[in-house]
């Protein structure tokens, strides 16, 4: 009996997910009630929830508008658990009918939400407006695919925060081999990251990040030259993207609960030793923050079999969007490609790529933060401000404005005519007196540039423009499958084990968002 949804400041559902018992219930109750008043049309389910939580919502939009506070938590009159958050202009409400999660528990899932829709649709999340049409398009189409990405990520969540320690606790979780680990970085870095970004198929994208997981454990993690770390929540992020991919199951891997028992009892134990020409190789690399040498913890295991077939893979690439910094430029929601490739049932490898048009990324998200700043000032009732001394410098906001619309090449008119309206209020002595015009040409300005940014990195979407070609993926994935093939059975065996260390013991939830 449980449910998600997220509503607009108007009271409209721009999303929601139900497990198939909220939905059975709700579906018999709205059946119910043609009957009572004679009728014989049964609302569609859409409908139905809207209806359900229309007197929640209005209530939570009135008193944000009386006494800017709302809910956060009830328990209604039959034991239904609610939890409320408010995200800018966006209400999420999170419902459980069956005791089986607490408050912080639908509080956690609700930023897990925030988290995913922040990591696949970027900047443009900073207008309401764009926010509400991207996340429930006017084509029926184009909506059931948006929310259908969205409800899977979810369920694949609740499965794994029942199953897997890892997302229980919030925290990657790694597997320790030190020869393996430190094997697998030596391929990571010459078959994939040398190859690819030394390829002449790569169209212009470059190879930042690369790991191989086991299941939902981290086996190794290779950075390029000069790229920025990635932080722990993205990286968790990305792991439940891979599972929603390619999800681990027990029956297709041949692991079952008696392997495991018989390994233990018997004590008797194999691992692959080393190529001649991996010894060789190894040890000559250091991998970057994201492997920080860790207590050696070596277990051996008994080999068991798995099949040698993959799932399809899908060679068109995602869109995500990770917190990065470029040339000392801080930049969150950076727009990176996504590829994940299934080497066997239960061991992925993905890569990172920087995609071309990065730097636009940077200097819109320089400019958006000005403005949410200036936004933020105008709406406490707070003067503009041009001394040199306040954030931002309006005379260096005006230069880069300026450059950035020379630059551009989509919606320059529209973005040039919203920044001209907005200079003539913030720069003439004769409205300098009217805030709200100067406010609201303020989120003109800041909604078109949210627009150059849809543009950008998301109505074209990672398919639709250059990509690393299929033959430099195949090449890539065989390359790995092939030094690996010696070693996977013995990892899919350790990974069910346990026998694995906790690492970069951050929270995904950054409850102070």
């Amino acid at each position: 009996m449980k449910c998600l949804l997220i509503a607009s400041e108007s009271a409209q559902v721009l999303f929601y997910w139900a497990d198939q018992d909220f939905e059975a219930r709700l579906r018999q109750q709205f059946e119910d009630l043609p009957e009572q008043h004679g009728e014989t049309h049964v609302p569609a389910f859409e409908d139905s929830i809207n209806t359900l939580f229309a007197p929640l919502l209005i209530s939570c939009i009135t008193l944000n508008e009386k006494i800017s506070d709302t809910y956060t938590s009830f328990i209604s009159e039959n034991n239904y658990l609610f939890t409320v958050h408010q995200f800018g202009e966006c209400t999420y409400i999170a419902v459980n009918g069956d005791g089986s999660e607490s408050e912080d528990d639908l509080r956690r899932k609700i930023f897990v939400l925030k988290k995913v829709i922040d990591l696949r649709f970027g900047l443009v999340t900073l207008d309401a407006g764009i926010l509400k049409k991207t996340l429930r398009p006017q084509d029926t189409e184009k909506r059931c695919k948006v929310w259908k990405m969205l409800q899977g990520l979810l369920i694949t969540y609740s499965h794994l925060r029942e199953e897997d320690q890892s997302f229980l606790v919030e925290a990657v979780e790694r597997l320790i081999h030190p020869q393996l680990c430190q094997q697998c970085i030596e391929f990571l870095d010459r078959y994939v990251v040398q190859q690819i970004n030394g390829s002449l198929d790569r169209a212009n994208e470059e190879v930042v990040h690369t790991f191989i997981l086991v299941h939902t454990k981290l086996l190794s993690f290779l950075s390029s030259r000069n790229a920025s770390s990635l932080r722990p929540s993205d990286l968790l992020s990305l792991i439940l993207i891979a599972q929603d991919m390619y999800p681990s199951d027990d029956n297709q891997e041949g692991l079952t609960d008696k392997d495991l028992e018989k390994s233990l009892e018997t004590g008797e134990f194999n691992t692959p030793k080393l190529s001649a020409a991996a010894q060789e190789e190894g040890g000559s690399l250091e991998c970057n923050s994201h492997q920080d040498t860790q207590p050696a913890i070596q277990v051996a295991e008994d080999t068991v079999q798995s099949p040698e077939s993959c799932p399809a893979r899908d060679t068109v690439p995602l869109r995500v969007f990770l917190d990065a910094s470029v040339k000392d430029n801080y930049c969150p929601m950076m727009p990176h490609n996504m590829y994940c490739m299934s080497l066997w049932p239960g061991i992925s490898l993905v890569l990172l790529t920087k995609v071309p048009n990065s730097q636009v990324a940077v200097s819109l998200y320089h400019l958006l933060d000005a403005f949410t700043v200036i936004e933020a000032r105008l709406s406490e009732g707070q003067e503009l401000g041009h001394s040199s001394h306040t954030h931002p410098n309006m005379s260096d906001l005006k230069q880069k404005m300026d450059k950035f619309i020379k630059a551009i090449g989509v919606l320059k008119q529209q973005l040039q005519s919203a920044w001209v309206d907005f200079k003539s209020k913030a720069f003439s002595k004769v409205n300098a007196g009217n805030p709200p015009d100067l406010l609201q040409a303020c989120r003109n300005v800041k909604s078109r540039l949210c627009l150059v940014y849809q543009h950008y990195f998301l109505l074209k979407p990672a398919g639709h423009s250059q990509h690393l070609t299929i033959d430099l993926q195949t090449k890539t994935q065989n390359n790995i499958q092939e030094k690996l093939m010696d070693w996977k059975d013995f990892l899919l065996v350790k990974s069910k084990r346990n026998t694995t260390m906790i690492s970069y013991p951050y929270y995904l939830l950054e409850m102070n968002c």
